[in-house]
């Protein structure tokens, strides 16, 4: 996938307030200081498109950039968008704010028409953890597709990597029947990047086959 633009468009406080959806949209979200605005700009090959903080909770709106991309040199170009979602578990966050930013994200995932997939950070350094398990939960009671997301893969030994990802999907198997595709990323060696483009191509052909 070659990339023409990448650029910052616009942040929404509401979903109703979002670009008009008249494209492709995929979504990144994740616990706070999961590495998301540096996957992006991995993905986007872009450092400076998304904004990162060693300060959790910094993302609190819905934040749209406008993707345009074609599949080999001289082919048609792809508009689409990607969007960076403020990260669930705010520990530190008063409880009326994080009420409302999740109410903001629910909203958007139960209601953007033209949202394709999610895909959720999970940070491949540790152990699963009770908050994502319940998020993606809480993805497949409202009916929302998802790929999970490994991330910083770099920080740890592939050993490490590869026992906290069969937890996470041990864990998984104890209450789901299907297990979501996944892959294991790293933003500083750019592992996983063109796996998760080749994903996001196929499923721009099938919305626009669809349509």
């Amino acid at each position: 996938m070659q990339f023409k633009k990448a650029q910052y468009l616009i942040s929404s406080p509401d979903y109703t307030k979002c670009p008009v959806p008249d494209r492709p949209e995929y979504a990144f979200i994740g616990r706070s200081n999961v590495g998301k605005s540096s996957l992006i700009n991995m993905l986007c090959n872009n450092d400076k498109l998304a904004k990162t903080s060693n300060s959790p909770g910094k993302t609190q709106m819905i934040n749209h950039f406008e993707i345009t991309t074609t599949n080999k040199p001289g082919g048609a170009w792809a508009q689409w968008y990607l969007v960076d979602l403020p990260g669930y578990g705010f520990a530190k966050i008063a409880q009326r704010s994080r009420r409302r930013w999740e109410q903001m994200i629910e909203n958007y995932l139960r209601k953007r028409e033209n949202l394709v997939q999610v895909f959720v950070l999970i940070d491949s350094r540790h152990s699963p953890q009770k908050l994502d398990m319940d998020f993606i939960s809480q993805l497949r009671n409202w009916d929302v597709p998802f790929t999970l997301v490994f991330t910083k893969a770099d920080k740890e030994t592939q050993a490490e990597v590869s026992k906290n990802v069969k937890g996470f999907f041990a864990d998984m198997r104890s209450t789901w029947q299907f297990l979501p595709q996944h892959f294991v990323t790293s933003a500083v060696k750019k592992q996983g990047r063109e796996k998760i483009l080749a994903l996001i191509r196929e499923m721009n052909s099938n919305y626009l086959s669809e349509l």
